[in-house]
């Protein structure tokens, strides 16, 4: 059973990564977004930003890692909404194929493809200016945080192309992600925000995340950071994922 479901899954994951080759144009647009931001930040508004020793886009970098990914997560969602409006799922059904090996196969795609568009917006961040005192092993980690996060918000991605009445509505619950990292110290210490900002920025998911990633990859103790973040990603991806899939089972019935 367990070999038929991943020969299923291998499948029709080669077939969602052709279509993604077929049409890079959605990796580029996903890296354009955080690039700009990236850009803007460093060259217009971080002169007037105070981080200390570190150079502004060394601070930055890892929050526009994170908004890459929860950009790049609304085309596992539109993707998944077309084929359940084009009638694959009704079509997979009726051959003797793994239930659950369509929706691994639109995770893994999105796990390929935003390590892409990662892969692009950290270049950019090398040719103007970041620099990182990480080793092997910290960069490692900062790779597995990532993919982390990325399966984290894929299954909620996929919940909400379950769940989606419209295309425009399978791809808008990106947004409040994308705007969460602006509320966190992803681009300025919370210190320097509002009490009841500042509470709410130490307090949310975003914060021990990025706080984690740049401490690795400056090369610098996470101390606590890390397991916050830890159980911040792993608590909203096992709510996730079973809420996707009691929403997918109610969908196939």
């Amino acid at each position: 059973m367990t070999t038929h479901v991943i020969a299923d899954t291998t499948a029709l994951t080669s077939r969602s990564l052709r279509h993604i080759l077929r049409s890079p144009d959605t990796i580029i647009t996903t890296a354009v977004m955080p690039i700009g931001i990236l850009l803007l930040f460093v060259f217009v508004l971080g002169g007037a930003i105070d981080t200390g020793a570190q150079s502004y886009i060394d601070y930055l970098l890892p929050g526009i890692l994170l908004i890459t990914i929860a950009s790049g997560v609304a085309y596992t969602s539109y993707r998944l909404f077309l084929d359940l409006q084009g009638g694959m799922f009704e079509r997979f059904q009726s051959m003797p194929i793994a239930r659950s090996s369509a929706l691994w196969a639109h995770v893994l795609t999105s796990l390929a493809a935003n390590l892409v568009s990662l892969a692009i917006v950290i270049g950019v961040a090398f040719i103007f200016g970041f620099r990182s005192g990480a080793g092997v092993l910290a960069w490692l980690a900062v790779v597995g945080i990532l993919l982390l996060f990325t399966l984290t918000l894929t299954w909620l991605a996929v919940l909400a192309g379950l769940s989606a009445k419209t295309v425009d509505g399978a791809s808008a619950f990106s947004y409040p992600l994308i705007l969460l990292p602006f509320i966190s110290s992803a681009f300025v210490p919370t210190d320097t925000m509002p009490a009841p900002v500042a509470w709410f920025a130490e307090n949310q998911p975003v914060t021990p995340i990025v706080d984690t990633i740049r401490a690795l990859l400056a090369g610098q103790p996470v101390g606590t950071d890390i397991w916050i973040a830890l159980a911040w990603t792993l608590g909203i991806l096992v709510i996730g994922y079973v809420l996707a899939m009691l929403r997918y089972r109610r969908r196939i019935r």
